[in-house]
Order: C-alpha cells, then structure tokens, then sequence
C-alpha cells in the first residue's frame, strides 16, 4: 500500500475541516463518505468532489475501496462503529471524545489489538508544531518546575436541539469542548490527576452548559479547567513553572488565525514570543495515521493517553453529580 484511501463515515460539520487535510496529502486520498440518508451522501459527495456516496455506514466499512475511516458521528456512536470498522478490516480515525465510558475504550483497545488495525483519537491540537514545542520546553525544564495549568475552550451553543444537548448522546460542554483542557493538562503532567472537583451549570436537558473543575495532580501541581456552551468563543491556556510562564492565545482551534501567539514570560518578566511554523491544523493528524499504516509507526497519541482522558473526565462528572472531591485510583 501506498495510498491511504480513505472513507468518511457521517456528514457532520466538522469533515469540512479534515477533509482538506486528506486531500492536501500526498499519501491519502478521499475515496467516499456515507449517510444514513443516501441523497445528504449524494450531496455532499457531490459538493465536495467525493468520487463514492454510500446511502449506509455498513456500506462504507465493508467496501474493498477503503482503508480507513475517519468516524465523526455523535459522541454515542464513536465506539460502536469504531469497532465495527475494525472488524471489517478497516484502520479508525475516531473524533474525540474517543469513548464515553472505559468499557466502552477498553473494547476498542482489545480490538484494534486483534485485528491489528489502527485507532486513534482526533485530537488534532496535539500534532500541531505549537504544541510539541510547548512539550519540548517542558520537558527540557525551560519553565522549572512546572506547578500550575490553567485552560478555557468556551463557544456559543446556539441552537436549543442541537445534539450536543441530548444526554444519551453524550452531550455536554465538557465532552464537546471540555475535552481539550483536561487533555491538556494531562499531558502537561503527563498523567491522570489524582483527585478532581468538578461543577456544572445545568441547562433544560441536564446537560452542563458550563463545567469548572480543579484537578489534583500529585506533588502539589494542579490545573484549573473550564468549558461551556454560554459565551461566545473564548480559547486560552496558560503552563506556569517557577522559570516562566508559557501562553497560549489560541491552544486548540484556530491555529491559522492572526492573533495566534505563543508567548514565553520568564520569571525576570522577560517577554519572548516564540515563532512557531505554520501549518494546517488538521494535517498532523492525518499525516500521523498514515505514517501509523504505511510505516507501521505507533500513533503519536497513544490509546493509553485517551484512556486517561476519559477516565478523568467520568471521575470530573462523578465529582458534579456527587458534589464532592474524588479521587481517582490507578487501575
């Protein structure tokens, strides 16, 4: 194999942004996408040069013109048609949240396993160079030591029936959006918190319209996280170390945008903004999966990783529901 032919399984909003990440590869190509509606497929094959439409997503997975799948169904349906996919031979790009509960991550894991099929999370912010340079520098200890994180992914959410706002499907800020932050700190202290404090602003479906949660890593770190659907968009981040302090004006969309800045401030209040190479944000993550396919690469976001995310954000959500600090034990 030297092309990665790719599939699309839904024709939810968020293709518009992958798409052209496949098609700017040199080592993919988008082959066709599938709806449960055969004419939305037909239209959207259609408005975006799709050479195949498939009227079913059993259709798609099980076609000998694909390799892989790029999964961007609602939150309840990530797993079951990411194993689905699997079973039928096919490697899973699979948007985030990857799962909604560790039975459900744990399955996929053991199938992507036994099929030696490639899954991986979506989390496009992680492959852009933005982000890797902040993990360098923290790595190299260039903020000391690092204490505190601090991360906000806010938008306006205005529609009353979107499906970000049905429970059963895995609806809520903090799944949608809330992702990020908590992946975020994650990878900054590079593991699980071990306690969390969540609290949430319900709305009329009782899902969180907001989420505010302070987790508990071990040494004394700590990361103040929050999400919501009830303001307009609003993206920052902040990494504090007792050297300096990294910013981030836009840590997770919009990385192509002009007021885009990573900003280092030592702890003599030096100033330095860091230059940081543009690309496309959606392109690291497929030119990830296909290095994963065609050179046998492990993912650079590993399943482990993922599933830590998930667990922290059940155990923030258990922390709201009970109205209590919780704590998170290792497996």
């Amino acid at each position: 194999m030297e092309i990665v032919r790719w599939g699309i399984l839904s024709t939810a909003h968020i293709n518009r942004r992958v798409i052209p990440a496949i098609n700017a590869s040199k080592r993919g190509k988008l082959i066709a996408v599938a709806s449960r509606e055969k004419s939305k497929a037909e239209k959207f094959a259609a408005d975006w040069n799709i050479p195949v439409s498939f009227g079913s997503y059993e259709a798609l997975i099980e076609s000998d013109l694909i390799d892989a799948v790029y999964i961007s169904l609602p939150n309840h349906l990530h797993a079951e048609w990411s194993i689905r996919a699997m079973q039928a031979v096919k490697h899973v790009l699979c948007e985030k949240p990857i799962a909604l509960s560790l039975d459900e991550i744990d399955h996929m894991i053991e199938t992507s396993k036994k099929t030696n099929r490639v899954l991986t999370e979506a989390f496009m912010y992680r492959h852009h160079p933005q982000t890797k340079i902040a993990e360098t520098w923290i790595k190299e200890g260039r903020l000391g030591d690092v204490f505190s994180v601090h991360a906000v992914f806010n938008f306006l959410l205005e529609k009353p029936g979107d499906v970000r706002r049905v429970p059963e499907f895995g609806g809520g800020s903090l799944w949608d959006v809330g992702v990020y932050p908590v992946s975020f700190a994650n990878m900054v202290f590079q593991g699980n918190p071990d306690w969390v404090r969540g609290v949430q602003i319900s709305g009329i479906t009782n899902i969180d319209e907001s989420f505010f949660g302070l987790l508990t890593y071990s040494n004394n770190r700590y990361a103040q996280i929050s999400s919501s659907f009830q303001s307009p968009l609003f993206t920052r981040a902040a990494v504090v170390g007792t050297q300096g302090i990294l910013f981030f004006s836009r840590p997770f969309t919009g990385m192509d945008l002009p007021d885009r800045k990573l900003i280092f401030q030592s702890n003599k209040d030096e100033v330095q903004e860091l230059i940081v190479p543009e690309e496309y944000l959606y392109a690291g993550e497929i030119e990830d999966m296909h290095s994963a396919i065609l050179e046998g690469k492990p993912p650079y976001l590993s399943l482990e990783e993922s599933r830590l995310n998930v667990n922290t954000i059940l155990s923030l959500y258990n922390s709201a529901k009970q109205n209590r600090e919780i704590q998170i034990l290792p497996d």
